[in-house]
């Protein structure tokens, strides 16, 4: 993992060294607390910053044999991070090799092979770093060069740590909060009354029919507006359009309200109006709306109960969504309430259906519709050039808004390298195989835009 690492032709390591290597970050989607940032945390050690929260090392360790108490039960965090050394030599082809060893050498300067052999003195060299004043949540963004980051937020949420950190002189990264409605659009699960209850005591709106649901929403909308928010993000896991008529919804909400149980279809019938209504209203302030489709989540139900959710035990699901994909963005562009929207696909099987599907609903913008970068159990080697030469084959890649962390942690940034060194090196092959001129002019600043102008363009340009 030299400095040529992944970087396979001249081509590939003059794009990369050249143009990507130095530009900044905009992570404009990842699960980082604006209270830790606002806090500027300081960590224990490795475990703390490194280990604890990730699931998909926990997965790794899992699959390694190792006993639930080294991953997330109560044992101490330099036995946990041994466990880690164990496994980490075993994970070969998996991503999580290249990162954990990148991470190492950006965030530590350590450049030793991690296993059972180092632990020991990775664990002493990489804490003394840590204790260091110049090692915290804050230091840890500006080393890494990040400008901006999006986290993923509650409409519930005071956002009061975005605040202070917006009026905050002494720090110039842009930490903006990401509208993340799942509350809201969760119809079928008992905590679903809870939320309404709860936004109507926030917004001072009694909620008693649909509408009055739907103008409490739009008041937080506009509250994540003015606080920064220009994003919104959902996660679609089933089946997420089927049109009711209004006299329908109506009905549907009222016996919701009420605490009935709803059937699948009118459970569909009222995110499906949930979602039409919220996508009207980011067009509206111009933001972009995110998709991401496909999981199958909390699926070891033993687990659930002695761990929670997001601890590893997600993975792809299977069904088919193309026509209520198109049936959404359809209904939204009919009148043109249609906001720039970045779609995410967990099934690799759906690459070549995205994109073709973001070129229906191109308009007003370069790359309004986005086809989103290779997500979750695709953002490995094979995952991220899939998807770039998918987009490549049916779109115009030089749109395209580049890479995120989709991360709880602050040493993830390396990712931002790896996709980079991939992306120079699909680029650069093409150039070695006479597929693309080498006009360095261009694509250099192709490679640019892609790691970083892109999406800063994107983010600050409306469509209203």
């Amino acid at each position: 993992m030299d400095e040529d690492f992944l970087l396979e032709t001249k081509s590939a390591k003059k794009l990369f060294h050249e143009y990507a290597k130095d530009m900044p970050i905009y992570d404009y989607h990842c699960h980082l607390s604006a209270q830790e940032i606002a806090e500027n945390k300081r960590f224990r050690n490795i475990t703390d910053v490194w280990l604890d929260g990730d699931h998909y090392k926990w997965r790794a360790l899992r699959a390694n044999g190792i006993n639930e108490e080294y991953i997330t039960g109560s044992k101490s965090d330099k036995e946990k991070f041994k466990r880690w050394a164990e496994t980490i030599p075993h994970c070969i082809g998996n991503p999580l090799y290249h990162w954990t060893h990148l991470e190492l050498q950006r965030c530590f300067d350590l450049f030793d092979i991690l296993n059972e052999k180092t632990a020991e003195k990775i664990w002493e060299k990489s804490n003394a770093v840590i204790e260091l004043e110049s090692f915290s949540a804050r230091e840890l963004l500006n080393k890494f060069n990040v400008k901006a980051l999006c986290t993923t937020d509650d409409p519930l949420d005071s956002l009061e740590y975005h605040q202070q950190l917006k009026n905050d002189p002494n720090f110039d990264v842009e930490v903006l909060p990401t509208f993340r409605p799942d509350g809201a659009l969760n119809v079928e699960l008992d905590s679903f009354t809870d939320w309404v209850e709860k936004l109507q005591t926030l917004t001072g709106i009694t909620i008693d029919n649909f509408g009055s649901f739907l103008n409490a929403l739009k008041e937080r909308v506009r509250f994540f507006h003015e606080v920064g928010g220009r994003l919104s993000d959902h996660g679609l896991d089933a089946s997420f359009f089927l049109k009711g008529t209004e006299t329908e919804v109506q009905e549907i909400f009222q016996k919701r309200l009420t605490g009935s149980e709803l059937s699948h279809e009118e459970i569909v019938k009222l995110k499906t109006e949930i979602l039409i209504h919220l996508g009207k209203m980011y067009k509206e302030h111009g933001w972009a709306m995110q998709l991401h489709i496909g999981g199958l989540r909390n699926n070891n139900t033993k687990m659930l109960n002695s761990v929670g959710r997001n601890t590893g035990f997600d993975s792809i699901a299977d069904f088919t969504y193309g026509e209520e994909l198109s049936a959404l963005l359809d209904e939204l562009e009919k009148d043109s309430s249609l906001p720039k929207t970045i779609i995410y696909n967990l099934n690799p099987r759906d690459n070549y259906m995205i994109g073709s599907m973001v070129g229906n609903f191109q308009a007003d913008i370069p790359g309004k519709i986005q086809f989103g970068t290779a997500w979750w159990f695709n953002d490995n080697r094979d995952g991220m050039e899939e998807q770039i030469k998918a987009l490549a084959n049916l779109g115009v890649l030089s749109r395209f808004v580049g890479m995120v962390t989709d991360s709880r942690s602050f040493l993830s940034y390396p990712r931002h390298e790896y996709f980079r060194r991939i992306l120079c090196n699909v680029i650069g092959n093409w150039v070695e195989n006479g597929e693309y001129p080498a006009d360095f002019d261009y694509l250099g600043n192709m490679i640019e835009n892609i790691c970083y102008n892109n999406i800063k363009n994107y983010m600050e340009v409306s469509t209203v």
